[in-house]
């Protein structure tokens, strides 16, 4: 096991979290309302949250790598 454990604590993971948990609310407020623009909105807002998660860490902004 690794001697860093943050448990993801990282601002990319912070990020992604955010921005998908944003994206779920809102897809999961217009699918019972049968609003399929709104809905379509939301699963865009979730696929963003990936994308910014993966650029971000490749910033430098996720987990660094242990030297072992």
């Amino acid at each position: 096991m690794s001697s860093i454990n943050n448990h993801g604590n990282t601002p990319a993971a912070w990020a992604t979290t955010i921005i998908v948990i944003v994206g779920s609310v809102i897809a999961g407020i217009a699918i019972p309302m049968a609003n399929v623009p709104v809905a379509i909105a939301g699963f865009v807002v979730v696929a963003i949250g990936a994308i910014v998660g993966l650029v971000m860490k490749s910033a430098g902004f996720g987990r660094k790598k242990s030297t072992h």
